[in-house]
């Protein structure tokens, strides 16, 4: 795949191929079953909405505005679509997002590649290298994600994305699988994921300037990168000998215990990430703990549910699963949901829902990752 100018850093054609031919195929249902399962997960996305509304007290500026005596009907969510995706759907969808994000930093390293010698040959290589490693991460991870609100969506002609560039997505087979592996009531489990997922489309319809300051953090980080080559084969090398645990004869280093991406940083990016990780750690564990507070209500066996979904995460799929799990950081996000949704209803149980809600008055009011673990401190700092 070429762009203007040139070849790409990233193959994302063969990023897609590589993912969709070696991702798992999903559970097999009928069509009668697959038609059913995704117009009832539609159904739920729909009426998940006023649920999520309620109890978490939060609607987009001009739905309220709209709500005042003589306006029309509130505006709802529904101009950020709800689409219901299998693997491969969920495939392209991911290597859209990840093209419109890293584009600036591509550009930067193409333009870093053009001066060096040969750099069109070793571009047009790395590109395809880099495709296909790209499509054996989507690959393992296509068939874990149950749902995902997407902040920085293109559109494009299968997958919609709305007005603000947000859509969700309901990845079926996944949800399927895991009801399955669960042995859980599916109707009611339907319902809880689409809790979890429309409580993210709230947090972003809900709060205008939240999106801009997610993304103006992640382009601070992806501007912080070291694109020497040297620099970026030495922090390779060390990531690889992280999961191997292998060290060069005499070199001392760590434990093994750090991620890929904790290989990667700068200094500076540290500093970002542990923001990003604040805010990422909020708005996990604030639909954590909106599912589990809206589900008594609407899903009768929630609390089976989540005892049974917890063991899961905690668990893993095996040795191989935990290790990949482990290079690519995916345990740091298990933390997230635990750590913020132990936040959220620390300060919930403190100063209650609209007490709470004052975290997204502004990027100012957002807790900071020793906050996160500390909520009398944000309380503090916030309500003095």
């Amino acid at each position: 795949m070429t762009s203007i100018g040139g070849v790409e850093m990233v193959d994302w054609n063969l990023a897609v191929a590589t993912a969709t031919r070696f991702v798992r195929p999903g559970p097999e249902v009928s069509r009668d079953e697959a038609r059913e399962i995704v117009a009832e997960l539609r159904r739920h996305a729909k009426s998940s909405e006023e649920h999520v509304r309620r109890f978490t007290r939060m609607v987009h500026p001009e739905s309220a505005a709209e709500g005042e005596p003589g306006a029309e009907q509130p505006r709802t969510q529904h101009d950020t679509p709800v689409l219901v995706v299998d693997r491969p759907g969920w495939i392209r969808a991911n290597v859209a997002g990840f093209r419109a994000v890293l584009k600036p930093l591509l550009h930067k390293m193409e333009e870093r590649r053009s001066s060096m010698p040969g750099g069109a040959v070793l571009g047009a290589v790395g590109g395809k290298v880099t495709g296909v490693e790209l499509g054996m991460l989507l690959s393992f991870l296509a068939s874990r994600v149950l749902g995902q609100y997407e902040t920085f969506a293109p559109a494009s002609r299968d997958l919609p994305a709305g007005a603000q560039g947000g859509r969700l997505l309901l990845v079926a087979p996944n949800i399927v699988h895991v009801e399955r592996e669960l042995e859980v009531d599916p109707h009611d489990f339907r319902m809880w994921v689409c809790l979890h997922e429309e409580t993210h489309r709230t947090q972003f319809t809900a709060v205008p300037w939240l999106r801009d300051h997610i993304e103006g953090e992640i382009q601070s980080f992806l501007g912080e990168t070291e694109i020497d080559p040297g620099t970026l084969l030495e922090r390779l090398r060390e990531a690889v000998q992280s999961l191997t645990g292998g060290r060069p004869e005499g070199e001392e280093g760590d434990d093994g215990s750090r991620s890929f991406v904790d290989l990667v940083q700068t200094p500076a990016q540290r500093e970002i990430l542990a923001r990003l990780t604040a805010v990422m750690s909020l708005l996990e564990g604030h639909a954590d703990y909106v599912m589990d507070g809206v589900g008594p209500d609407v899903v009768p066996s929630v609390a089976e549910i989540r005892e049974k979904f917890q063991k899961r995460r905690a668990s893993g799929a095996g040795r191989l699963d935990q290790a990949l799990r482990k290079l690519l950081g995916l345990d740091a996000k298990l933390r997230q949901y635990r750590d913020g949704e132990r936040f959220v209803r620390a300060v919930v149980d403190e100063v209650g829902m609209d007490g709470f809600n004052r975290v997204w008055t502004s990027p100012n009011t957002l807790p900071t990752k020793q906050e996160i673990a500390k909520p009398a401190d944000w309380v503090a700092r916030v309500h003095r």
